[in-house]
């Protein structure tokens, strides 16, 4: 029987974040989502449903600053892409482990859920990683006219609502919840380089598993996706040195969809879809 219900999930800054539990009675495995920038979790309910009704324990949650867990002001928020990856998705992991042991874990990554993997502390306790529309997002790579609207974003509307307002309004450009400008900021200076977080490694990050980590991942994106086009997911994944690498590309045409873009995979109506990761997991279970 499955049984959902809101969680609070403890971080090792002393925050807490706001999190969904999706238990069913027996389980292959255990499954944290991880969002892509500035989505809520309830985006995913409807694929975390899924992944329990198939035999998985699941998490989901709001990133620090984002949705439930935003506390007070998001212009007081000190959050970061870097603490979203090292603080956020290493807890939820933590209390996937507490919530379902003596299981295997696996990450469910949507775009920047994926990108980050590497900055969790407990990434070797992963059995798999499977992305969908993770990737570089390099500007250089995309095409216009899309390219140009990226560029307006990361180089102009996010150094102005930061400076103006403390934090993006990203809801103004239809990109997700507001973030705070560190999120935003980092968000901008990775995509406007090349290899997205690999440019701060050595830098103002130290202590990461991009060199290290060596399980099985596969790694999923649409043609007609403007951001996580096959060059940036090739860019994404030469960060992962010895990650094991598969790759899926989906056509929506081929599979009867008239679109599936950067946020069509976990949409309800892409359920068929799904059993792509279900078979990914069981294979790694």
């Amino acid at each position: 029987m499955l049984s959902v219900q809101p969680i609070q999930i403890y971080c090792s800054d002393h925050t807490t974040i706001a999190g969904n539990l999706y238990k069913t009675k027996f389980i292959k495995g255990a499954v944290i989502i991880c969002p892509a920038t500035g989505i809520r979790r309830g985006f995913y309910h409807h694929f975390a449903v899924f992944l329990a009704e198939h035999g998985y324990g699941v998490i989901t949650y709001d990133n620090q600053g984002i949705g439930d867990s935003l506390k007070g002001s998001i212009k007081l928020c000190p959050s970061s892409l870097v603490s979203w990856g090292q603080i956020d998705q290493t807890a939820a992991l933590e209390r996937l482990k507490e919530e379902f042991p003596d299981t295997n874990y696996h990450v469910v990554g949507h775009s920047a859920g994926g990108q980050l993997v590497g900055l969790m502390e407990n990434a070797h306790d992963l059995s798999s990683i499977f992305t969908f529309g993770s990737s570089s997002g390099s500007l250089r790579n995309m095409d216009f006219p899309f390219k140009a609207k990226a560029h307006f974003f990361m180089s102009a509307f996010i150094p102005l609502n930061n400076l103006l307002l403390g934090y993006t309004n990203s809801p103004w450009m239809k990109m997700g919840e507001p973030l705070p400008k560190n999120v935003a900021a980092q968000w901008s200076e990775w995509c406007k380089g090349s290899g997205y977080i690999q440019m701060a490694l050595g830098k103002y990050i130290f202590l990461h598993h991009y060199k290290d980590l060596d399980i099985p991942s596969m790694w999923v994106n649409a043609i007609d996706d403007d951001i996580s086009n096959n060059k940036n997911v090739d860019d994404m994944t030469r960060v992962y040195e010895k990650l094991k690498i598969e790759r899926l590309i989906l056509d929506p045409k081929k599979l009867g969809y008239p679109s599936i873009g950067h946020m069509g995979f976990f949409k309800d109506q892409s359920q068929e879809l799904w059993n792509r990761a279900i078979r990914w997991l069981d294979q790694h279970s």
